[in-house]
């Protein structure tokens, strides 16, 4: 649904755009014309204020992804160390917690592997 939004979002911009560009270069500076050119220009100033907004809304949306991935990261840890502790306090040896350890740094490795072939396969869907 968002991906739609931005696209037709794009669209329309790129349309307004071309829309501008073909007024300013079908027509030269009329001196008699001076109420359309000025609508015109209102008319340009209004979708580049447009722009500005969608671009703006771009970029809170991206900080607000942002902030939460780092909300997450903080919680991760904290739950990370309350386990550690937790383990600690019940009497897990070294070597449990070493293995544990490596289980995480695997499942890690396979999560970033998993990306990695995942996005490969996008871009190969994509180029088709």
């Amino acid at each position: 649904d968002y991906y739609h939004r931005m696209v037709n979002a794009n669209v329309r911009v790129q349309r307004e755009r071309e829309e501008l560009l073909r007024r300013r270069k079908t027509r030269g500076v009329n001196l008699n014309d001076g109420e359309r050119a000025m609508r015109d220009l209102a008319s340009e100033a209004e979708s580049l204020d447009n722009s500005h907004n969608m671009v703006g809304e771009l970029i809170v949306s991206g900080r607000a992804q942002l902030d939460s991935l780092v909300d997450q990261r903080n919680r991760m840890r904290g739950i990370k160390r309350t386990v550690l502790n937790m383990g600690n306090k019940i009497g897990l040896s070294n070597a449990t917690m070493d293995k544990i350890k490596k289980i995480d740094e695997g499942d890690a490795i396979l999560v970033f592997v998993g990306m990695f072939v995942t996005s490969i396969v996008i871009y190969i869907v994509w180029l088709r």
